[in-house]
């Protein structure tokens, strides 16, 4: 599924418009349907509804929203910012569906025409859209500031006033929705952590555009999709043995950190790995032993082998000592294959930024935030963070798996969001699984990129399904591991 700039959802809307064919105000009244289809079904009846709008096609929006409740008898209030302009040609026309319902429309053209706002209110914000360029200033980020200080239940339109769509908007005058409806796809400001409190809870609406214009455009961003993911998917045949599933080996694990490697490991064997071998130190030996008999040990203090290795997954609870550092510098020279680094590992290469240019290509790199930025530097915003992954998984080859709410999956210059999981992730523990699990999805001969989307998915799908039995607070890293069966069913 792509995700589109804010020039190509006006395209989009055109196409529509051409194709279908629709005109372009009853493409706006579909749109104000969906949005008053959502409200009606919401507890807010006998509430007083304050609609704020500019004088764009989002005010136009706030408008035809306006005389739709109006219609059903809700309780309406419009007010429209005014600096002198016309507004545009739908604005206008839906401004004059509601003089001839003797609609209650007033004006603002300065602080002194703000009206009060309760904090029972419901506000609709329907100020600026999508298309927006530049901060709000002035007049506009009064407003904006002035309906954030009302405490007041606020619905945005499109997206929250003043938010940019690509861009950070840090330190801007934006609108605190409770909930955000937007219309038919995502747009990157709704995947980026910064954007959170802002949006709200979020509603994408399906109004109907055409979807044949998808194939006609380009996109830099994407988001993950179960179809997609069922596409990838390869289901074992009946006929199949060992063999054909690789072998896979976790170096992992250390002194105060072997449940990292524990749960890698488990996560490796649980997603399918042919044969799975743990690298550890010898006094971990029992441990791995009694914990995960279906795996097999190779000791630290032994001399590194990869003849019958297909994939490594190297770093979860390494640490950063030199014996961890030379371990991680053996891997790198001796297996030439792409393979998954992660957390101590991907810290000694921060410290030693020769490595990088040692990785084979197409290596899978598991970053959180601040990994990523010990690795690569420091970002102003999520936005510039994006952005950086992107160019680095250009220049240096690699696939860089950007941990968060919406992971981001990084290649060749484009980006790749996954949507499942939840809040019960933000636990130690889960990266470690994610790491198995891709680990073992590369043994099984899937693409790396494939390995990598493939990878997050199932991980946040499994999280997904552990809270039928967990809650977010109390889900462990383990649980996700024993979902890992509900995930892949749910494919098939």
């Amino acid at each position: 599924m792509k995700i589109l700039t804010a020039q190509q959802i006006h395209g989009w809307d055109t196409y529509t418009i051409e194709h279908e064919p629709v005109a372009s105000i009853d493409l706006m009244e579909r749109a104000a349907h969906a949005c008053t289809g959502y409200i009606s079904q919401q507890e807010l009846f006998g509430k007083h509804f304050k609609i704020f709008c500019g004088k764009g096609n989002n005010g136009g929006d706030g408008l035809a929203i306006a005389r739709q409740l109006i219609n059903q008898n809700y309780n309406v209030g419009i007010y429209i910012i005014e600096f002198g302009a016309v507004g545009t040609e739908d604005f206008q026309t839906n401004l004059q569906r509601l003089h001839e319902l003797s609609a209650d429309i007033r004006f603002i053209q300065a602080e002194d025409f703000f009206p009060e706002i309760n904090k029972e209110d419901v506000v609709i914000d329907a100020l600026y859209g999508s298309g927006l360029n530049r901060p709000l200033k002035d007049l506009s980020a009064a407003l904006v500031n002035y309906i954030n200080q009302s405490n007041a239940f606020v619905i945005s339109i499109d997206v929250p006033s003043g938010m940019f769509i690509d861009k950070s908007s840090i330190g801007n005058a934006v609108i605190e929705a409770n909930v955000t409806l937007s219309f038919q796809c995502y747009k990157l400001c709704f995947l980026v952590a910064e954007s959170a409190e802002k949006i709200g809870n979020l509603k994408i609406l399906d109004i109907g555009l055409d979807q044949d214009y998808l194939s006609t455009i380009q996109t830099t961003y994407h988001l993950i999709s179960k179809s997609a993911i069922q596409h990838i998917y390869k289901p074992r045949k009946a006929f199949s043995n060992k063999g054909n599933f690789g072998h896979a080996l976790i170096i992992a694990g250390n002194t105060g950190k072997m449940g990292a490697a524990l749960m890698a490991t488990n996560a490796c064997l649980r997603t399918g790995a042919g044969l799975t071998t743990v690298n550890v130190p010898k006094h971990f030996l029992n441990a791995v032993h009694s914990h995960l008999p279906e795996a097999m040990c190779k000791l630290r203090e032994e001399e590194l082998n990869f003849e019958k290795i297909n994939v490594v997954g190297i770093g979860p609870g390494l640490g950063t000592e030199k014996d961890a550092q030379q371990l991680v510098e053996a891997t790198l020279q001796q297996f030439k294959q792409p393979m998954v680094i992660d957390a101590d590992a991907l810290n000694i290469i921060s410290k030693n930024k020769e490595l990088l240019e040692q990785l084979p290509g197409e290596c899978v790199l598991t970053p959180h935030p601040k990994e990523f930025e010990r690795l690569f530097g420091e970002a102003k915003n999520d936005f510039e963070r994006i952005e950086m992954a992107l160019q680095q998984s250009l220049k240096h080859n690699l696939i860089i798996v950007l941990k968060g709410r919406y992971t981001l999956i990084a290649k060749n210059g484009e980006g790749w969001f996954n949507t499942t999981g939840n809040a019960g992730l933000a636990k130690g523990g889960s990266g470690d699984i994610l790491t198995g699990i891709i680990t073992a999805l590369l043994a099984q001969k899937y693409e790396p990129l494939q390995a990598a989307l493939f990878g997050v998915y199932l991980h946040g799908l499994a999280a997904d399904f552990a809270l039928q039995t967990q809650s977010q607070e109390t889900m462990l890293s383990s649980d996700v591991v024993e979902h890992l069966s509900d995930a892949f069913s749910s494919l098939k």
